[in-house]
């Protein structure tokens, strides 16, 4: 483990000012009150598990989907304002904003792959920031929230290779796997590159996973160097993969 809770507490302390948790620490006690299920993903959990830090004025907070409504009108009783300044599609997210600051809700995957399920409520970090509680998704299922965009204007595989880095020897691949299912190419493609820039690092993770991706005949060689900078460098990515690994 890269950054334990402990350092990821730190990361987001430093990420967040004190009225921007206030309106998210507001907003999260009045949801966990009414029982409503949910957990922080994007840049946050991003910079929580990988210390790929990606300062945000937004909070992507995933709820559980039949919640999703009772979550929009505690949101309405604080104050918050739908913001459409940017376009959104309400039949899986919502956007709003309070003092300035965005709270985007998520229910489902974009591209239709799936919903949010208890897992991405429950199975992630709890952490304590400024006596705020702030339960992320797993990164798993972070993983899997990013896998598919992979678009002109917007790639975060970036992203997705920055948190394998830091929590894949800990990450439980059955459930990526099967999350992905018929899709496994794509995440053998994404794994194939991480492989090529951090072999030794990829030597870390469980075996299996090679052969299950299809990878069984070039698995990461045990002796390969952490992070092959003379290959990151050819995409201008001197800043990825500067987690000191335990």
């Amino acid at each position: 483990m890269v950054f334990p809770p402990a350092r990821a507490e730190m990361i987001l302390a430093d990420m967040l000012a004190d009225d921007q948790l206030a309106v998210y620490g507001q907003l999260l006690e009045a949801a966990g009150k009414s029982g409503l299920r949910l957990a922080i993903g994007g840049g946050l959990a991003l910079s929580a598990y990988s210390g790929y830090v990606r300062n945000t004025k937004d909070m992507d907070l995933y709820v559980v989907e039949p919640d999703q409504k009772k979550l929009m009108k505690i949101m309405a009783d604080q104050g918050f304002a739908e913001y459409n300044a940017v376009g959104y599609d309400p039949t899986w997210s919502f956007r709003g904003t309070r003092r300035g600051f965005i709270v985007d809700l998520l229910w489902r995957m974009l591209n239709g792959r799936g919903s949010v399920d208890e897992v991405w409520a429950t199975k992630g970090w709890e952490l304590t920031v400024r006596e705020v509680k702030l339960r992320l998704i797993p990164p798993e299922e972070l993983v899997w929230s990013k896998l598919y965009i992979l678009r002109r204007e917007r790639a975060d595989w970036p992203d997705i290779l920055n948190i394998i880095f830091a929590q894949g020897p800990e990450m439980d691949w059955e459930r990526l796997l099967a999350r992905v299912g018929d899709d496994w190419p794509v995440l053998t493609s994404l794994m194939s590159l991480f492989c090529w820039m951090c072999p030794g690092r990829a030597a870390a993770f469980p075996r299996f996973i090679w052969e299950r991706m299809g990878m069984e005949l070039r698995p990461p060689a045990e002796d390969g160097v952490l992070i092959d900078r003379t290959r990151t460098t050819l995409f201008k990515a001197d800043d990825w993969f500067t987690a000191e690994v335990s």
